[in-house]
């Protein structure tokens, strides 16, 4: 992935509702959710939402395929792993990493 590429994917996703609105479509998978629910679902005003949508289109985060008279909105999972894929190339430089531990671990460990 290019720099210029990860730039403009991390700026699309530096803003609440564009996080939300993103996150909301990968909790929906590859089936996606029509423009009217994405709204429903995360409270953000259509006249907003529409906004949005097209940053986070720009940068290549979701993507738009119409289905009659809607138009149905998914994560890009291929920028996003690839955006992923960037962000941890040569992780710990090569060493292993440390584990990390989840507040769901340590409720596990404490109730054992």
């Amino acid at each position: 992935m290019e720099m210029k590429t990860v730039v403009t994917a991390l700026a699309s996703l530096a803003q609440d509702s564009r996080l939300v609105i993103f996150r909301t479509l990968v909790q929906a998978g590859p089936a996606g959710l029509a423009a009217g629910r994405i709204s429903e679902l995360t409270g953000i005003a259509p006249s907003s939402l529409s906004f949005h949508l097209k940053e986070l289109s720009h940068a290549d985060m979701v993507r738009s395929q119409q289905a009659g008279r809607f138009v149905i909105y998914t994560a890009n999972f291929a920028t996003m792993n690839a955006l992923l894929g960037f962000l941890t190339e040569n992780c710990c430089g090569g060493n292993p990493c440390s584990p990390v531990c989840s507040p769901a671990c340590a409720t596990e460990k404490e109730s054992t």
